[in-house]
């Protein structure tokens, strides 16, 4: 049985009730409001029946509504994974690697392109609260984007599987482009250069350390090697949730050719890839330890395509099988 977490269901039944409903409205749901504080997760069944009823008693447009209500918080540790993008269409990739990781089920799919770039949702409808909840996941994407970016970013278009409902004017005004239904496949697509913006996190962080290096060469001085290794760390860490970064892609954060930032590396007794796996060592261990995050969530978040290949890191580094680690 498949589960969807129980943050998403309960932002359902709260934006119901701010949309006029009451707990006595709502006393035919599939898992009942007094259940929710007790649970992680509702069976993804209930989940559509939900959007289903509430699609009902509330009219077309619920799912976009609530679509636009959505925190990045509210997606546990993927949305803590979207925080640390560099920039704004690298929440697709993660997801991407995501749902590989932690799903059967494939979802999505990015295809770049040089000026347009479609993200598609690969989750064919069997019931109509599936189509809701695809109506919901894009309209939530506009919402994540804008928030990571702090910018009124718009998709171009927007592709839906299945029928029009009668009523528009929520789809229009969550998407502000062309919106598509009956079409071939479910998609999004954006400006690729939109989707290559900086977050506005990725923004501060990086300006940060480049005012840094800025001043090191003006005033003849050196920056301490353990603040400058500290900065490149943290800047490996944001990325490893998008697969374990190359020298290339950290060296153009920094503003630095990949020579000069080996070579900068090299005088402090360092390679990249020392960096790499002490980061990743150190990110398991503190999620192991300090943390609820299951298996693969770990893997992910460190950089791993399969568990099973962080597994055997995890042993090699420590001599310990990740389960045995988290029982100690």
């Amino acid at each position: 049985m498949k589960y969807i977490a129980i943050n998403l269901y309960q932002k359902m039944v709260h934006h119901a009730i701010h949309e006029g409903l009451t707990p006595d409205d709502l006393h035919d749901i599939p898992t009942p409001i007094d259940a929710i504080p007790d649970l992680n997760a509702v069976p993804a069944d209930h989940f559509f029946e939900l959007h289903e009823l509430l699609d009902k008693k509330l009219g077309a447009g619920f799912s976009i509504r609530v679509g636009q209500q959505m925190k990045i918080n509210d997606y546990g540790v993927l949305g803590l994974a979207w925080r640390t993008c560099s920039w704004v269409g690298e929440i697709f990739d993660r997801s991407e690697r995501y749902f590989k990781l932690l799903s059967d089920t494939y979802v999505f799919k990015v295809e770049k392109g040089i000026e347009i770039s479609k993200i598609y949702l690969y989750r064919d409808a069997h019931r109509r609260g599936l189509e809701l909840s695809n109506e919901a996941t894009f309209s939530a994407t506009v919402v994540v984007l804008q928030a990571m970016s702090e910018k009124e970013i718009f998709p171009v278009s927007v592709s839906f599987k299945h029928n029009a409902p009668i009523k528009l004017d929520d789809y229009h005004n969550a998407f502000q482009c062309p919106i598509l239904f009956n079409q071939s496949h479910n998609v999004i697509s954006y400006t690729t250069e939109d989707l290559n913006t900086r977050t506005a996190k990725a923004d501060i962080s990086i300006n940060q350390f480049l005012v840094e290096r800025v001043e090191e060469e003006i005033n003849g001085i050196q920056v301490s090697s353990n603040k400058l290794l500290t900065d490149i760390k943290n800047l490996i860490t944001d990325a490893l949730p998008s697969g374990i970064p190359s020298v290339a892609e950290i060296a153009s954060i920094v503003g630095m050719s990949p020579r000069t930032f080996t070579r900068r590396l090299s005088e402090h007794g360092v390679t990249f890839r020392d960096l790499i796996q002490q980061k990743q060592e150190e990110r398991a261990i503190y999620l192991l330890s300090k943390s609820n995050a299951n298996f693969a969530e770990i893997a992910f978040e460190i950089g791993f395509s399969e568990q099973s290949a962080f597994n055997r890191a995890f042993k090699r580094w420590t001599g310990k099988t990740p389960i045995a680690y988290r029982k100690s």
